[in-house]
């Protein structure tokens, strides 16, 4: 079957484009063709023989900037110029996806976040009519929400509003939803009545991953540090919600020079870098200008070498790790988790808000959990047993290896996608 899949941008870091490349892989090693349809292929070059480029689809391009910013932040706007605008152009990529569906002969399609979460107008519109128009069987694969946002996505137009509520996320006869949690299943079903399939984040637990190898073998030298350091990584953008301040205070309260904390991501989404800026206070007052590193430049999702500049990979980074730290507030799933348990790294958590314990410590993983972002004594007492007693940890971090290739891999996502693919050709069919 040609299977085609939407998205506003693939390649990078994000969550929407490493989860749909795992999609891709998995759906090709089924038999099927997959073929895509993206804005922007990000960190790699196109592969024209499966893989289309249709710039207004961007995130960044000048017409989805223009209506982004009109449509929720800009009160004044004239509401009859910003829709004949967003019909103007959705109109244009309406056009491009129904070009696309004939040359490549799509069977099926797949809809990454596009038809989820309004922060392309123009595209959601596009693929809403083009999934409605050819009745094409469709799952859309919905990562977060409009109202999941706060304010963001809520305009002081009321026309737009109307249109979110309209069109976001698609409820088309031959579609069905995949979720990545529980919290988004039982939403969608008080809100639209309608049912979903949780499918979560995954990894591939049939590649090496997190193991030391001659590459990653002079890291802590790269970072300044030495060999015989401990090092807990936050393997994780620098936002509010990822609660790196509880880190930095973990490593306070462990009172050892030899405990490094290394941040892996940087802080190109945090709003005005006040959150960095609030970091940066706290390292300084607390004195640990020699334990905590901001370390982004010495990374790259699956790394680098360009001639003398050496970036290493997420792989590398878990590599070195004593263990993880994890203290966010709210995730959509918890990538960072997973690639934790795959590289059997133990991690220290906080029950972030909506997924942690309905969605993942409910299956039984052993971690050091914290609530509210508040560490006790406790906490810090059973950290430090981990940290400091290497079989403990590799007992730890065995055991929930098994528990991930049981509940977080390949094979769980190769079942998703055949109730998933088998849901929507029945519907579309009805």
């Amino acid at each position: 079957m040609n299977i085609g899949i939407i998205i506003g941008r693939i390649g990078g870091v994000d969550g929407v484009a490493l989860e749909t490349e795992k999609w891709i892989e998995v759906l090709n090693s089924m038999g099927h063709r997959v073929f895509t349809l993206s804005g922007q292929f990000q960190e790699r070059p196109m592969d024209p023989d499966t893989e289309t480029l249709v710039p207004q689809m961007s995130f960044f391009s000048p017409e989805s900037f223009w209506s982004q910013k009109k449509a929720f932040f800009y009160p004044e706007t004239n509401q009859e110029e910003l829709i004949e605008h967003l019909n103007l152009y959705s109109k244009m990529i309406y056009k491009k996806i129904m070009h696309w569906i004939q040359e490549r002969k799509i069977d099926f399609i797949i809809s990454e976040n596009a038809s989820a979460l309004p922060s392309h107008l123009e595209m959601g519109m596009a693929i809403n009519k083009a999934v409605h128009k050819t009745g094409i069987p469709t799952i859309t694969h919905d990562h977060d929400f409009a109202w999941e946002r706060g304010d963001r996505y809520r305009s002081p137009h009321k026309e737009i509003n109307d249109f979110i509520t309209e069109v976001f996320p698609l409820r088309a006869p031959n579609s069905v939803h995949a979720v990545i949690n529980t919290h988004a299943v039982n939403t969608l079903k008080e809100r639209f009545d309608r049912d979903a399939v949780n499918v979560p984040n995954v990894m591939n637990f049939d590649e090496p991953f997190g193991l030391p190898n001659e590459r990653n073998a002079n890291l802590a030298e790269h970072m300044g540090f030495s060999k015989t350091d401990l090092f807990l990584f936050q393997i994780t953008r620098i936002v509010r919600r990822k609660g790196i301040e509880s880190a930095i205070r973990l490593v306070h309260e462990l009172n050892d020079k030899k405990i490094k904390l290394i941040i892996t991501g940087n802080y190109a989404d945090d709003a005005g870098s006040a959150y960095y800026n609030e970091l940066i206070n706290q390292i300084h007052e607390l004195s640990l200008g020699e334990q905590v590193s901001f370390a982004y430049h010495l990374f790259h999702n699956k790394g680098l070498s360009n001639g003398a500049e050496v970036r290493f990979s997420l792989s590398d980074a878990y590599a070195k790790a004593t263990a993880c730290t994890y203290f966010s507030t709210y995730e959509g799933f918890g990538n960072a988790f997973v690639e934790a348990v795959l590289a059997k790294r133990p991690i220290f958590v906080n029950n972030y808000e909506p997924v942690y314990l309905p969605d993942i410590g409910s299956k039984g993983f052993k971690t050091v959990m914290i609530e509210n972002g508040e560490l006790n004594s406790e906490a810090v007492s059973a950290i430090a047993e981990v940290i400091y007693n290497p079989s403990l940890a590799s007992e730890i971090a065995e055991y929930n290896y098994e528990l991930g290739l049981k509940f977080f891999s390949y094979d769980t996502l190769r079942e998703k996608l055949e109730e998933l693919i088998a849901l929507a050709t029945a519907a579309a069919g009805a």
